[in-house]
């Protein structure tokens, strides 16, 4: 009777607006708002000041987990893409809450040549709503920011098929440059 109440309250949860919660996005950052800086560590190391890659669009991507599917996916797909972000000015971070040895061995063993994030206090990810607290441990939500080169948050994504979204980014980044060509 406990595990059909208890699976019942889960239920209800979810369907009035819990999963939001769960997953994140209720109050990320808006488009024309400042992107909140960080530094964290990357896979190789070496230190990553948000503030430090002005000049540069960056398309920064929380993910959930290293080595699950789904993110395999998103940053192959990234990283398929990479020579075009390059010829956008774009520069690739991705972030979860792993540590940097798990994303180096993903790195290395996927064939990445992005930075990844080592968020490991979730304080990136917090104040980017984008954290999922399942209870028991805290994941990155499936989130993604187009920043722009004045640190300005210019798109959100906060629902990614992660088939598609590394071309929904390049077509956002086209869609800026044809609109900037076409000004006055």
């Amino acid at each position: 009777m406990l595990v059909l109440s208890l699976t019942t309250s889960i239920v209800l949860f979810l369907l009035v607006g819990g999963y939001s919660l769960l997953r994140g996005g209720s109050h990320p950052p808006a488009a024309g708002s400042p992107a909140p800086d960080f530094t964290l560590s990357s896979q190789d190391n070496q230190q990553v000041k948000l503030s430090g890659l002005r000049g540069q669009w960056v398309v920064l991507y929380f993910y959930p987990k290293d080595f699950t599917s789904g993110c395999t996916v998103e940053a192959h797909n990234f990283q398929r893409d990479l020579a075009e972000y390059e010829k956008r000015n774009a520069v690739i971070l991705g972030v979860s809450v792993q540590d940097q040895a798990t994303h180096k061995e993903f790195c290395n063993k996927e064939g990445l040549h992005f930075k990844l994030l080592a968020d490991t206090e979730q304080a990136v990810s917090k104040s980017y709503d984008s954290l999922i607290n399942l209870g028991i441990a805290k994941l990155s939500s499936r989130h993604t920011f187009l920043i722009d080169p004045q640190g300005m948050v210019h798109k959100v994504w906060l629902s990614v098929d992660v088939r598609k979204h590394s071309q929904e980014v390049l077509a956002a980044l086209d869609e800026v440059e044809r609109t900037a060509s076409s000004a006055p």
